[in-house]
């Protein structure tokens, strides 16, 4: 199973290179991300008809054909808010190209009738309505919102017959599936190491399912990239929270996965246990939050601090006549001492507004800072004007019993086949089911978690370094938390590591977590550790309450962080 898609705006012919790569059973596309939820909402407002990726069906367009020819079922979650649509879209793209294609969708995640005042209300549905329809003969499915690893577990379930109680071997997709729903990102793209190969053109990933869920993650022959257990690990530490990885179909265990290098550009994952699922399903909840609008002033050269005292200062004297209900100010300080051009000599102060009322967020903002512009500080210029605002989004999570939602496939002959819900089911305890407590700075702490490594021993000399010498990190956002997966490349490493970097310490290399809830999750096998941080970025991505909004560069900034590590490791 390929992967040709790792987000809505990928690669546009990856679809292509995937079918003409090399072997193929399946090619599954993964469109779908919370603020793709919003952005397709927003487009069913102007046309009901809309609703799914687009992009998909030009991609369709001289590709359809090849797949048939090759024997390749394609399975994407292209259809978004309307999978009926596109479904329907693609049966007419077949036709015309004189296309035998047989197509097949998932229908039931949309909840938005139940949710008044969201955009966009959807649960996340499991792989077997994709099984369903690939047991149909079905050569091409389209589904809505499902969760990402379910294009791989749907596949897997429906070629090797797995019933629904063989966790296990659905938990193995499931982490698979996880590993190839971001693309490039399991192949050397965006990898902490990049430089440990050619990440110009990364390939995209597949996967080898054997019937006992184990897999190998490896590309076409002769692709860019690269796949090593580094790459592997990064990409399963994205986005993940405790040990265990909920899901509709299986609960998998991450802290039972075992990575092993077998051969070149081939990692073999086996090992992974699973439970029963919860007996609930996430619903995505996004909604219109109200508008926003920025400005950033250029501070340059001299008296940095006290020219943004003074625009700051000015600005909040003209706002206090209608004050939006949020206002926030940030001084980056991108500016040095006797910089050699004028860029590198200038800072950006950054304001943010938001409110419900447009009018106050718009007209209100622009006419106080271009007022400005001749009787302000020295020098006094912006990156751009600020315009009329902008509406903004706001994720929510819910749960809904797994009985209350009406999970269907739609088979290529029309008929409708109900999907049961899970008929066992598992109720998680703790801290996002983690089943693992936080690991204190202190010796005993072995004796309390025996996955742990054992303690280091006494440090020889130490140097003043940063983490990311020894170590490589991967972050993502999960509505408005923020997970850090931070891992060891050595065993010694892992050690030092373990004991090393908690919770304090954490808090202390990242001072914007110091006032937030954080918790750490040890995955020994891995020789990771997985930090979740929670409210960090406010409403979620389309909120875009922060510098960074999906905290894409919160684990490379941890890595650039100074501390004392032992000369042995460096």
């Amino acid at each position: 199973m390929g992967n040709a898609s790792g987000f809505y705006g990928d690669r546009f012919d990856a679809l292509r290179e995937m079918l003409t790569g090399g072997e193929l059973d399946v090619l599954t596309g993964d469109y779908l991300a919370e603020l793709t939820m919003l952005i397709l909402g927003r487009d069913r407002l102007k046309d009901p008809g809309a609703g799914y990726a687009r992009t998909f069906l030009r991609q369709l367009e001289d590709t359809l054909g090849l797949a048939q020819e090759r024997g390749v079922r394609i399975v994407t979650n292209a259809g978004g808010l309307n999978p009926a649509g596109l479904a329907d879209a693609v049966r007419k793209l077949a036709d015309r190209l004189g296309i035998p294609a047989r197509v097949a969708h998932v229908e039931g995640d949309d909840l938005t009738a139940a949710h008044p005042g969201t955009l966009a209300a959807h649960a996340y549905l499991g792989g077997f309505g994709i099984a369903a329809c690939l047991r149909a003969g079905a050569d091409v499915v389209v589904t809505g919102r499902v969760t990402d690893a379910a294009l791989v577990t749907g596949p897997a379930a429906a070629h090797f017959g797995w019933r629904a109680d063989e966790y296990d071997r659905l938990a193995g997709a499931v982490v698979a599936g996880h590993v190839l729903e971001c693309g490039t990102q399991a192949t050397g793209g965006n990898y902490a190491f990049f430089n440990d190969g050619d990440v110009r053109r990364p390939g995209f990933p597949l996967a080898e399912i054997h019937a006992d869920g184990t897999s190998v993650i490896t590309k076409h022959p002769g692709t860019g990239g690269f796949v090593d257990v580094g790459t592997v690990t990064a990409q399963l530490l994205y986005e993940t929270g405790g040990a265990r990885y909920a899901g509709p179909d299986v609960t998998a265990r991450l802290d039972t996965v075992r990575l092993a290098q077998d051969g070149p550009d081939r990692v073999r994952i086996e090992g992974v246990r699973g439970e029963a699922p919860p007996p609930t399903l996430k619903v995505g909840l996004n909604r219109l939050g109200g508008f926003r609008n920025e400005v950033a002033f250029v501070l340059t050269g001299l008296d940095i601090k006290a020219k943004a005292a003074l625009v700051r200062g000015q600005l909040e004297e003209a706002l206090a006549k209608s004050r939006p209900a949020e206002v926030r100010w940030e001084l980056a300080r991108t500016d040095r001492p006797d910089a050699g051009t004028q860029e590198t000599a200038s800072a950006l102060l950054r304001l943010v507004v938001r409110d419900a009322d447009e009018s106050k967020v718009g007209r209100a903002l622009s006419g106080a800072a271009v007022e400005l512009a001749l009787g302000s500080y020295p020098g006094f210029h912006v990156l751009a004007p600020p315009g009329k605002g902008s509406p903004y989004g706001v994720f929510e999570e819910a749960y809904v019993p797994q009985g209350e939602v009406d999970h269907v496939a739609v088979l290529p002959d029309g008929r409708r086949v109900q999907i049961a819900p899970a008929a066992e089911t598992l109720v998680i305890d703790g801290p996002e089911g983690s089943g693992v407590g936080e690991v204190r700075e202190v010796r005993e702490a072995c004796d309390a978690d025996p996955g742990l490594p054992p303690p280091p021993p006494t440090p020889g000399p130490t140097r003043r370094a940063p983490l990311g010498l020894v170590a490589g990190a991967r972050s993502g956002d999960k509505g408005g938390n923020a997970n850090v997966g931070v891992w060891a490349r050595s065993e010694d490493a892992w050690r030092w590591l373990a004991y090393e970097l908690t919770v304090e310490r954490f808090r202390e290399l990242l001072p914007e977590t110091r006032d937030l809830p954080v918790t750490r999750h040890p995955l020994p096998h891995l020789r990771a550790l997985n930090f979740v941080v929670e409210g960090i970025l406010g409403e979620g991505v389309a909120a875009r309450a922060r510098f960074d909004p999906q905290a894409k560069a919160l684990g490379e900034w941890l890595r650039s962080r100074h501390l004392d590590i032992p000369e042995a490791l460096l």
